[in-house]
């Protein structure tokens, strides 16, 4: 069993053919995807999305890239989605939230100021209604953990990790997993790969990023512009167990199992 813990299965790229993605999905052993919203816009759409088929789940956040055009309504939206969302089996997180200082226009100090704020502002959702996060942590990982410090007991998923060891040690001593995903099967990807490879197993969780980071064995013809799918996940698991020196049986089970336990509302699925 496989479980894509982030994919953004509503993205305008899969509206031809959103159906047969699923489907492929399900063939290559993908029994659980979960997406995360991005802003107030489709809080409600990737809702409708999971519950449409086997095995959907969703998140609700507000996106970092997403803070610029955002209002504080959009915020005391999120809380009474939440609120209603808790009695619905396909809800499992808050997410995506975090930080972003890779963007040029998210990195200076105003815009830096206002990311904290609706960071912080979900922490405080995730701790007061018990839920887990999917974390953005893009050049932003010692920010996302000097936040999470005030926030004790919220855990969850360091989404397309890409730190330090060191890093890694501080989320995973906080209970969080790391997003481990396509970008770790190009070789060049020196850093992911020795963290994929030395990591215990049991702080790895396996993601796509869908339609973005495909693996490389898409991503090289295209140079750049191939479309991601969930069905990658078994090659990209395969390029995990591969580095582990392991079999993509052990590592699938491994991860599914870290996925239902750093976001327990999987546990029905």
């Amino acid at each position: 069993m496989l479980v894509d813990t982030h994919c953004h299965l509503d993205a305008d790229e899969f509206a031809a053919d959103r159906a047969a993605v699923i489907t492929r999905a399900r063939q290559a052993g993908v029994e659980t995807i979960v997406i995360p919203s991005v802003a107030r816009a489709n809080f409600e759409t990737v809702a409708a999305l999971a519950r449409s088929f086997r095995g959907g789940a969703y998140a609700l956040g507000i996106h970092p890239m997403a803070v610029p055009s955002a209002q504080d309504a959009d915020l005391e939206c999120l809380e009474q989605r939440i609120v209603a969302a808790l009695t619905d089996p396909c809800f499992v997180a808050i997410g995506e939230i975090g930080l972003d200082f890779f963007v040029p226009e998210l990195k200076t100090p105003d815009m830096v100021a206002r990311q904290e704020r609706y960071y912080s502002r979900q922490l405080d959702l995730a701790a007061r209604y018990r839920l887990p996060v999917l974390l953005h942590v893009r050049r932003s990982q010692d920010q996302v953990l000097k936040h999470l410090r005030r926030h004790t007991g919220v855990g969850g998923i360091a989404h397309a990790f890409n730190g330090s060891f060191q890093q890694a040690g501080q989320f995973i001593d906080r209970g969080f997993a790391l997003g481990i995903g396509g970008a770790m099967t190009f070789g060049r990807a020196r850093q992911i790969r020795r963290l994929a490879a030395r990591l215990p197993l049991d702080a790895l969780v396996l993601e796509t990023d869908a339609p973005d980071l495909a693996p490389a064995w898409c991503d090289a013809p295209m140079r750049g512009r191939a479309r991601n799918e969930p069905a990658q996940l078994a090659g990209i698991g395969g390029e995990l167990a591969r580095l582990r020196g392991a079999d993509l049986a052990s590592v699938a089970d491994a991860t599914a199992r870290n996925a239902r336990r750093v976001l327990p509302r999987l546990s029905g699925h």
